[in-house]
């Protein structure tokens, strides 16, 4: 492998994990437009391990924007990276997938706090406007709500 080739990796690695902390900060932000641009045009979300639903992502994207009404202080945490690029013979390839795990701290209308944890995988592919989400799917482990301590 060229130093060349081990550069294009890392920036890549670099382009992946922005397009993770963006995905985040336009929950977070109920920035849905954002959201959406993150995807690709045939890219899918699935928020069913979370009790949620899964679709293609604008209509995720609608859903979220209804549910998390219900919690207006947010603050998305995304940790533990893992970053598998696809693999041409030492070459960086056009695909990539991303394990993430998550801590999800949220304050409710009626001032309680929920938090969640979990693991997101995304699914990501190299397009002319740079690396899109593909698929992203949240496998919650755990929660705790008013009342309510839940494990997997």
């Amino acid at each position: 492998m060229t130093q060349r080739v081990d550069l294009a990796t890392v920036m890549d690695r670099f382009a992946i994990d922005e397009v993770v902390t963006r995905y985040a900060v336009a929950v977070d932000d109920a920035d849905w437009s954002a959201y959406r641009e993150l995807f690709t045009v045939d890219g899918h979300a699935d928020y069913r391990g979370a009790g949620g639903v899964a679709g293609r992502a604008g209509e995720v994207a609608d859903w979220l924007a209804e549910t998390m009404r219900l919690f207006p202080v947010r603050q998305h945490l995304i940790v533990n990276r893992r970053v598998d690029i696809e693999d041409l013979g030492g070459y960086p390839g056009d695909s990539a997938e991303a394990l993430a795990d998550y801590v999800n701290p949220m304050r409710m209308e009626a001032g309680d706090d929920f938090v969640s944890g979990g693991r997101y995988t995304f699914a990501l592919v190299r397009t002319d406007g740079g690396w899109r989400l593909r698929t992203v799917v949240v496998h919650e482990k755990w929660r705790r709500a008013p009342g309510v301590l839940s494990a997997e």
